[in-house]
């Protein structure tokens, strides 16, 4: 069964801590918190205004297509022994079948290490001087356990249509991406149009697993062939979601600007083993798991990450009034200072494992490997320790606190890990993300929030915006859900999305095309 834990799920650690905040708050006299910060400079950041515009698609067509897509299972393994060639090769015919204009004018190549099964589609601009764009989905998807099959309305590899819905594995997460964005362009170069920047479509084999593999390989590639920078990068996130923020009712569109990065360390032991009856004063694995124990006794210091603080700037003036000083005063604030409201910001979002996640370098021992026979002493012991670094807590890093902590040098350390860096962290109010927010308002209309937030999971877009070359990668997925029970479809069971919200996928990529020659 896939361990990766559901990237959506942990998305919405950006909202949990709203409802911490405020329960914190209640605890305190109802008091205005002190803040040195001008209140009459924290007002809405929402554009207003954005004219709505219709993209007519042919739906009907496009979403037997999009069915079709679900009953291919390119499925990513946690054994990655454990893949299935022929799935991923039969839905990459599939797909030039089905967008054969794509195919005619687009450079399609075949990237992966060891097994090349992602797929790079170059779409050659008018102008070689302007920077490129990018955008990624990925082909693959998480496995379903037998046990849950039973909790499925709809067989989940059929693709079935019904009751207004589209039904299966990936159709959500993530293959309605893919096809939104090759439906836009197949309708773009039937009408003769060509983009004046290179268009590059990324579309992955293991996100699910990683991006080890496919996109990691492919931003190699891009990263080999000169390109110095992207204008705009776009991968898949959060979708548009009602309600979804405690404290704002309305429709509400998070754009992901920074990841965490991901290392994981083993910390081992290799000693003597011996039978049962006569053990040592210190076994192997007593001696490992007090090193754990230690380990889980130091954990790295908080702080307010600038993701943090932009998403606290744009989503800050729509919440609560009461609390405007105190999500002001996180909003303005000065990562080489820390204030009193600050310092209350950060005790809240301690309280609660889920938002704690975002204030500091995690730790997670996720595995423990240790005997055979009851009767008989392991002579070595292994445990998996899984770290989501903040920017600056680099490998190195880790392993000298990991060692700080335990203060044994029986124990060894290593990387094994394909680690990734903490990302850069996008723009925000700039020409790219403000094209961003138009687009969304243009397909979905102006009576929404949206807002940049702190992605404390990760995606295959970790691979590109942690490099030089792609500083500012946005993530969102680009499909209206009707509620936030919607959500359990990521990586659970009946997922699905609407037929008519399909439609405003297929025309956001459609209308981001155009509004990409504004940059």
């Amino acid at each position: 069964m896939l361990k990766k834990p559901n990237v959506f799920i942990t998305l919405l650690i950006a909202f949990v801590f709203f409802n911490c905040n405020q329960n914190a708050e209640k605890t305190e006299e109802v008091t205005q918190p002190k803040t040195s910060v001008n209140l009459e400079d924290f007002t809405s950041m929402q554009m207003t205004g954005i004219e709505q515009v219709s993209i007519d698609v042919d739906l009907d067509a496009a979403v037997k297509r999009l069915s079709k897509a679900v009953t291919y299972k390119t499925i990513s393994n946690q054994d990655r022994d454990d893949f299935d060639k022929k799935a991923f090769s039969d839905y990459h015919k599939y797909i030039e079948v089905s967008y054969p204009e794509v195919h005619k004018t687009l450079k399609k190549e075949l990237h992966g290490d060891p097994r090349p099964y992602s797929l790079l589609y170059t779409w050659e601009g008018k102008d070689p001087s302007l920077e490129p764009a990018l955008f990624y989905a990925h082909l693959d998807v998480v496995p379903v356990p037998e046990e849950s099959r039973h909790e499925w309305k709809e067989d989940p590899f059929a693709g079935t249509v019904k009751d207004g819905y589209i039904w299966g594995r990936g159709v959500l997460d993530d293959k309605n991406q893919v096809h939104a964005i090759l439906e836009a362009a197949e309708m773009k170069i039937k009408q003769g149009w060509q983009p004046a920047r290179t268009l590059y479509f990324v579309f992955g084999q293991d996100e699910e697993v990683g991006g080890e593999e496919g996109a990691k390989k492919i931003a190699d590639v891009l990263e080999e062939r000169g390109i110095e920078r992207f204008a705009y990068v776009m991968d898949e996130s959060a979708p548009l979601t009602p309600g979804i923020f405690p404290g704002i009712k309305n429709n509400t569109a998070l754009i992901g600007i920074a990841q965490k990065g991901f290392i994981s360390l083993e910390l081992a032991i290799h000693g003597i083993g011996g039978h049962s009856a006569m053990p040592p004063e210190e076994s192997n694995i007593g001696i490992l798991a007090e090193a754990i124990t230690k380990l889980e006794a130091a954990p790295f210091p908080y702080k307010i990450h600038p993701a943090v603080r932009s998403q606290y700037r744009y989503m800050g003036p729509e919440l609560d009034e009461e609390l405007k000083p105190l999500y002001a005063a996180v909003a303005f604030g000065k990562d080489d200072e820390l204030t009193e409201q600050e310092q209350k910001f950060i005790d809240a979002m301690a309280g609660n494992e889920v938002t704690r996640a975002m204030l500091h370098t995690t730790i997670a021992v996720t595995m423990f490997n240790a005997g055979i026979k009851d009767n008989v002493l392991p002579p070595s012991a292994t445990a998996v320790v899984n770290f989501r670094p903040m920017p600056g807590d680099t490998p190195e890093v880790l392993i000298e606190h990991v060692k700080n902590a335990i203060q044994d040098d029986r124990i060894k350390i290593r990387d094994i890990s394909a680690s990734t860096p903490a990302t850069n962290i996008a723009e925000v109010g700039n020409p790219a993300y403000n094209m961003l927010e138009k687009t969304i308002r243009q397909i979905w209309g102006n009576d929404l929030i949206v807002s940049p937030f702190f992605v404390v999971g990760g995606s295959d877009s970790k691979h590109f915006q942690a490099r030089d070359f792609a500083p500012d990668v946005y993530t969102i997925t680009a499909i209206q859900l009707e509620n936030t029970k919607e959500f359990e479809g990521f990586h659970g069971v009946n997922e699905r999305i609407l037929v008519d919200e399909y439609a405003k996928s297929i025309g956001f990529f459609y209308q981001i095309f155009d509004n990409l020659e504004e940059l």
